[in-house]
């Protein structure tokens, strides 16, 4: 069962989830799953919107890029060490998370991308807007910290993803 939330009431739960307690959930050629530590809930052109961050060099922007749409997920209790391990260390580019991370998926309501039972707090959310960061703009402890250069001088940016919330809800 569903349980449907007003998505505002939960903010601390999510602020508190979001270092390294939080999964980012896309599905295109295969479900992936990526740890986040990032992200912002507001509001955003009237609308309830939630805002994640990742780096071009991952499967799951590809995924993000391809179909506009994605999940979020929080545990309710302590995050499991076998899904952070799995989800924040190896690639959908060429490991079954589902499996890896023995996580069980739920069909969403308005996505394709489906909510996980494990990590019952979901959010489903179409992205509204895109833009990759811009190193070179950021001040430069950020750009330092963050976005070191390679030794080709590339920059793994960032992309932000505002996602409008088109359902939010707990698996019961």
């Amino acid at each position: 069962m569903k349980e449907p939330i007003n998505v505002f009431d939960y903010a601390t739960r999510i602020e508190k989830n979001l270092p390294g307690g939080a999964l980012l959930n896309t599905l295109h050629t295969r479900f992936d799953s990526m740890v986040i530590g990032w992200g912002h809930l507001g509001t955003l052109w009237s609308k309830p919107t939630f805002i994640v961050y990742v780096r071009d060099s991952r499967f799951t922007k590809e995924q993000l890029d391809a179909t506009g749409e994605f999940t979020v997920s929080f545990p309710l209790q302590k995050p499991d060490p076998l899904i952070t391990r799995v989800c924040g260390t190896l690639s959908g580019r060429d490991t079954d998370k589902l499996a890896e991370a023995h996580l069980t998926t739920d069909p969403a309501n308005t996505v394709k991308v489906p909510a996980l039972w494990e990590y019952p707090l979901t959010l489903e959310c179409r992205v509204l807007y895109s833009g990759r960061m811009d190193p070179a703009a950021l001040p430069q402890d950020v750009q330092t910290a963050f976005y070191p250069a390679d030794d080709k001088g590339c920059q793994d940016a960032h992309t932000a993803y505002v996602g409008l919330i088109t359902s939010a809800y707990i698996l019961r």
